[in-house]
């Protein structure tokens, strides 16, 4: 999970400024959508901290989560997909 966590924040522009997360046109709101992620990440290194082993399921759905708000923050132009 720690390693997990590690990579989502190394890829998502979480730090971005507001003027370059939202620009008017978009399909979903980065702003919120960034927020919420970083508070389901800022969640789980609470609750690792304090002892908590996450499910193969836990590690799933932040997986999953993570994956679908990169998505639209690429759509929206704030990533850049890897080439691949």
């Amino acid at each position: 999970m720690r390693h997990l966590i590690a990579q989502v924040r190394v890829a998502i522009p979480f730090e971005a400024p507001q003027s370059r997360v939202c620009t008017g046109a978009c399909d979903g709101c980065s702003r919120k959508l960034l927020d919420f992620l970083e508070g389901e990440l800022d969640d789980w290194e609470r609750r690792l901290a304090a002892g908590e082993s996450p499910t193969l399921g836990d590690l799933s759905r932040l997986a999953r989560t993570s994956r679908k708000v990169y998505a639209v923050l690429e759509r929206n132009g704030l990533v850049v997909a890897a080439p691949g």
